[in-house]
Formats: C-alpha cells, sequence, structure tokens
C-alpha cells in the first residue's frame, strides 16, 4: 500500500520498505526463532533491573518477582500465595 507508514518516525519510508521486504523473506522458523530471542533478551533485561532493585534478594525471589511483572500482583497472590508487594521468597 503506497504511502502507508509502519514503525517509527524517524524510519525513511525507503529503509522501512527494505525492512518490510526482508521480514517477509523469513521463513516462519526464522520469525519464531527471532520472537524468541526477542523474548529472552527482555527477560534478561527484566532480570538486571530486578536485581539492581532488590541486590539481597534470591534467585526464587527474582524469578518471583520477574512473574510478578507479567502476571501482576492479585494474580501472583492468588496462584502462588506470593505477595511481590514484601520482601522474601517466602
Amino acid at each position: 500500500m503506497k504511502g502507508r507508514r509502519t514503525g517509527a518516525n524517524d524510519t525513511s519510508p525507503q529503509v522501512a520498505a527494505m525492512l518490510m521486504a526482508a521480514n517477509r523473506a523469513l521463513t516462519s522458523q526464522e520469525k519464531v526463532r527471532q520472537v524468541l530471542e526477542c523474548n529472552e533478551v527482555s527477560e534478561a533485561m527484566a532480570l538486571a533491573g530486578l536485581r539492581a532493585r532488590h541486590p539481597g534478594a534470591s534467585e526464587r525471589e527474582l524469578r518471583l518477582r520477574l512473574a510478578a511483572l507479567r502476571l501482576g500482583r492479585p494474580l501472583m497472590i492468588a496462584a502462588f500465595g506470593w505477595d511481590p508487594a514484601r520482601s522474601g521468597d517466602g
């Protein structure tokens, strides 16, 4: 569709078209791999932030806090009996 803008406003239409063409050329497996890699990077960054905010936290507590970022406090309490508003991994 000519004139259709997608992506960031600071990307030229020519570069956006190249990126879209490159993405279309990927196989389904390659696209899934890219999504999984993005998820891994996102999780690593979230864990790094949690480690910085909770330097004394155990690995279990960090994983619970990571889950709480995704699920929210009410579901964490209901599903796991763990409140991210308190310290420790209970």
